[in-house]
């Protein structure tokens, strides 16, 4: 009989994402704003992809670890804000388990992979600002495609193995996820499973695949920040510094938000704030990438003009035929 009750009690076949349904009145301003931002984030990092693969200035390792950044932030941003638009546009709130656990997955592999792409960023300015005279042999293509794929390999595998463990599970109600998108803690949240093994299988995973590229990118600019401050230069000061302010801005853009979202202690009072900086790292970072580069870099500038001006020479080409 108690097996019959709690077989009946996993009969749960889909979650809700209450997102923000705590601010009725403002969907329709919050959808437009995620529209815009969404549609922005695409653009951008797609267009950055588009001129680093075009320009052949821009084939160098600091802009192949772009390309791959500006790719995995559109994969991102197209796994979390699609669903939400949907919801705040038809108030659907459901997703089935299967899709939940699958978006889990995307997110959990793509934050982890991108750990991995700004480590290996931070290393190669390390190379160019203190190891000069090197630089070319250590960050060669081969290398710079080794650390690309390991990147991309370690973060599926790593989201694999914790999806694969959270998924076994029992969910047996309430099916409410305090969220706006699926995210581990609130689904842990909701088991009625012991959540002691995932939770440790978590601290190991963390450990193992993203404490080292963590550690690796503070270690980098620890080393950078102080060749810097030795160079007497204060032109060529200013210009080494120049070279990684923009990854600097990202990195802490982003494991700033994540230190907060899932570090701070996790309090009923504080939902509604990891909910906020939950997004700096879901859509802020992706959003403001493309900018920032963009923005503070001189090549990338160079190249859109280019590539505008030759669009703008076809189009009057094909006018005049």
């Amino acid at each position: 009989m108690a097996d019959r009750e709690w077989g009946n009690q996993m009969a749960i076949t889909e979650f809700i994402i209450l997102g923000f349904g705590d601010l009725p009145d403002l969907q329709i301003l919050l959808f437009l704003m995620f529209q815009v931002i969404y549609m922005a984030t695409v653009t951008g990092n797609t267009l950055t992809v588009v001129l680093v693969v075009a320009d052949l200035h821009l084939h160098t390792p600091m802009y192949f670890f772009l390309g791959n950044l500006s790719c995995l932030e559109t994969c991102y941003t197209t796994t979390i804000l699609p669903r939400l638009l949907a919801s705040l546009l038809t108030g659907d709130k459901t997703i089935s388990v299967s899709s939940c656990f699958t978006q889990l997955y995307f997110c959990g592999s793509l934050v982890c992979t991108e750990c991995y792409l700004l480590a290996a960023m931070s290393y190669d300015r390390y190379l160019a600002i203190c190891k000069p005279l090197h630089y070319s042999a250590l960050m060669n293509s081969r290398f710079c495609l080794q650390l690309a794929a390991g990147s991309w390999l370690n973060g599926c595998l790593a989201a694999a193995i914790f999806v694969l463990f959270l998924s076994q599970l029992i969910f047996c109600g309430p099916n409410e996820i305090d969220h706006f998108y699926c995210d581990c803690i609130p689904l842990m949240e909701l088991s009625c499973s012991d959540t002691n093994l995932v939770i440790l299988l978590a601290f190991i995973i963390t450990s193992v695949f993203t404490l080292p590229p963590f550690l690796l990118t503070l270690t980098s600019y620890v080393y950078i920040i102080a060749t810097i401050l030795r160079i007497s230069s204060t032109t060529r000061r200013q210009k080494s510094f120049s070279t990684c302010t923009s990854h600097l801005i990202v990195v802490t853009i982003f494991y700033g938000s994540i230190m907060i979202v899932y570090l701070l202690p996790k309090h009923d009072t504080l939902r509604d704030l990891n909910k906020v900086v939950s997004l700096c790292y879901t859509v802020l970072t992706p959003l403001v990438n493309p900018l920032i580069y963009s923005l503070r870099n001189r090549e990338v500038k160079e190249a859109l003009c280019k590539a505008v001006s030759k669009y703008v020479a076809f189009t009057k080409t094909c006018r005049n035929s």
